[in-house]
C-alpha cells in the first residue's frame, strides 16, 4: 500500500510545532508508574490468574474505566474527565502499572487525579491480595522472576534490547519512574525549556532516588534506574548534547528522530518488526519491513514514543529523570518543573544556574548522580546546593503563579518534601539503605509493608 499524500520533512516538523500553546492554554500532566506484588509471596503478579494484572483491568472498570484491547487482550483503560481530557492506565513490560494522567490546570488537580486512582488501585487491589510499590528499580526480583505482558511491541523490543545495550531489559522490565508534561508558546520557549530542563534532570534524579536495592541487597546505586538508562540504548537514551547547540529548534530534534533506528511499525492491529531500520528509509518507500510503504502521520507518532532522552520533545516536554515513588513525590515532580517553567523570571534563574556547563559536564554529572546522588558536583558546586536552588525557584514560580486550592493554599507545598531532600542532603535512597541496614535488619521484605501504597 502507497500513501496517496506521503509525509515530508515539513509535515514531521509541523507535528512538533502544533504543541505550541498560548500561556493560558498551559496545562500538566502527571505520569507514574508502580511495581505489583501479591502479598502473600511479594512476587510481581502474572498477566493471567485470578489475582493477576488482567483481573486488576477487569476490576477497575467499575470505576468508570473503558478497556482497550489488543490481541484479545485487555492492555490498557481509558477514562474522560468533566473537561473532556483523557487519562489512561498502561502497562509496562513487566506489568509496572502506569497511570498517564490528564492534562490538568494545576498541581492540586493532578494530586487530586492520582489520589482518586491510587485509591481506586488500593480498593481492587486489595480484594484480590496485591499490594503496589513506588520505588525507581525492583527491590526484589531478578529478570527471569518477572512476567512479560502480551504487548506486541514489547516482544520487538526484548529481542532488539539486548543487541545495543546490557540494562535494556531490565529497563523494560524493573523500573518504574514519576514524569511530568509541560507546554511551551513558541519554538523558542520550547528550546529554553528543553536546555534548562535538560541540564538540570539530573539534579531531579538526586532529588528523586529511589532504588538502592537489587535482588534483596543493596546495588551500589541511589538510583539503580539513572543508571541502567546509560547502557540501555546509545542511539535514543542521554544528554543530547545537539540540545545546547546554536541552532536547535524543532527540525534539529526531527533530524535526531529520523536518525534513531526504528521499533516497529503497527498495521491492522499487529506490530511489524522494523528494528534497527531506518525511518528515512521508510519516509522513500524502501523501509524493508514494509517494501513499498511510506509511513502515515500515526507511524510518525508512534516512532517519537521509542526515543528515551532524559527529556522527550512531542507536542510538550516530558521530564524523565525521576524514580517512582510514594504519593508525595508523585504530586511533587510537576510541582518543581511547573515551578521552574511556568514563570518567566524563575525558567530564567533556572538557566542562570546550568548555562555554563558544557556537554562533558553533563554526561558526568548524569553518571555521577546514580551513586553519589546530592552529594556528586558538577562545575564547582554540589548537586546538594544545585537542588536548594532550583527548589527555590520552583517555589518562588509557583508563589507568582498564584493557583489556589479550593481551600486557598497555593501549590508551594507540594514541594515541601523536596525541600526536606534537598536541604539535608539525605536522599530517598539513602533513607532506605539506613533503615536496611538500622531498624530492618537486612530484612528487605518490609519495604513492602512499611513503603506500599
Amino acid at each position: 500500500m502507497t500513501n496517496t499524500a506521503p509525509l515530508t520533512f515539513d509535515d514531521l516538523v509541523s507535528a512538533l510545532s502544533k504543541g505550541i500553546k498560548p500561556k493560558d492554554q498551559w496545562r500538566v500532566g502527571a505520569e507514574h508508574e508502580k511495581f505489583g506484588f501479591d502479598k502473600s509471596t511479594l512476587r510481581r503478579p502474572t498477566y493471567g490468574g485470578p489475582n493477576g494484572i488482567h483481573a486488576m483491568l477487569e476490576g477497575l472498570q467499575r470505576f468508570g474505566w473503558a478497556p482497550v484491547e489488543e490481541g484479545g487482550h485487555v492492555i490498557a483503560l481509558e477514562r474522560r474527565n468533566a473537561e473532556g481530557f483523557t487519562a489512561s492506565i498502561s502497562l509496562e513490560p513487566g506489568g509496572q502499572f502506569d497511570l498517564s494522567g490528564a492534562p490538568l490546570l494545576t498541581i492540586h488537580d493532578i494530586c487530586s487525579e492520582t489520589g482518586q486512582h491510587l485509591m481506586e488501585v488500593k480498593q481492587f487491589a486489595d480484594l484480590l491480595n496485591l499490594g503496589f510499590l513506588g520505588a525507581g528499580f525492583d527491590p526484589m526480583w531478578t529478570r527471569a522472576d518477572v512476567p512479560v505482558m502480551p504487548k506486541g511491541r514489547y516482544d520487538i523490543m526484548r529481542a532488539y534490547m539486548p543487541k545495543v545495550g546490557n540494562l535494556g531489559l531490565d529497563m523494560m522490565l524493573r523500573t518504574c519512574t514519576i514524569q511530568a508534561n509541560l507546554d511551551f508558546d513558541s519554538e523558542a520557549d520550547m528550546v529554553l525549556k528543553f536546555r534548562t530542563s535538560l541540564a538540570l534532570q539530573p539534579i531531579a534524579t538526586a532529588l528523586f532516588a529511589c532504588s538502592p536495592f537489587t535482588e534483596g541487597r543493596p546495588n551500589g546505586f541511589l538510583s539503580a534506574r539513572a543508571n541502567v538508562w546509560t547502557d540501555t540504548d546509545p542511539d535514543r537514551t542521554g544528554m543530547l548534547g545537539f540540545v545546547f547547540e546554536d541552532g536547535f529548534g524543532f527540525e534539529t530534534y526531527v533530524n535526531y528522530a529520523l536518525d534513531t533506528p526504528m521499533y516497529f511499525a503497527k498495521r491492522e492491529g499487529r506490530y511489524i518488526d522494523a528494528s534497527g531500520q531506518s525511518f528515512r528509509d521508510f519516509m522513500e518507500g524502501r523501509l524493508p519491513a514494509l517494501p513499498g510503504e511510506r509511513p502515515t502521520a500515526k507511524d510518525w507518532a508512534d516512532h517519537l514514543t521509542t526515543l528515551f532522552p532524559e527529556v522527550r520533545l512531542k507536542q510538550y516536554l516530558e521530564m524523565r529523570g525521576a524514580d517512582g515513588g510514594p504519593w508525595s513525590r508523585i504530586c511533587a515532580l510537576p510541582a518543581l518543573w511547573v515551578g521552574v517553567f511556568y514563570d518567566a523570571p524563575s525558567l530564567h534563574a533556572a538557566w542562570d544556574l546550568c548555562k555554563d556547563w558544557d556537554i562533558a559536564d553533563h554526561e558526568r554529572l548524569r553518571r555521577d548522580v546514580t551513586r553519589l546522588g546530592l552529594r556528586a558536583e558538577v562545575a564547582g558546586r554540589s548537586v546538594r546546593d544545585i537542588a536548594v536552588d532550583m527548589v527555590a525557584i520552583a517555589k518562588q514560580g509557583l508563589k507568582n503563579r498564584a493557583r489556589f486550592s479550593g481551600g486557598m493554599v497555593d501549590e508551594r507545598g507540594y514541594l515541601a518534601e523536596l525541600e526536606d531532600i534537598a536541604d539535608s542532603g539525605v536522599t530517598p535512597a539513602e533513607r532506605l539503605l539506613d533503615l536496611y541496614h538500622g531498624d530492618w535488619q537486612g530484612d528487605l521484605t518490609r519495604i513492602y509493608r512499611d513503603f506500599a501504597y
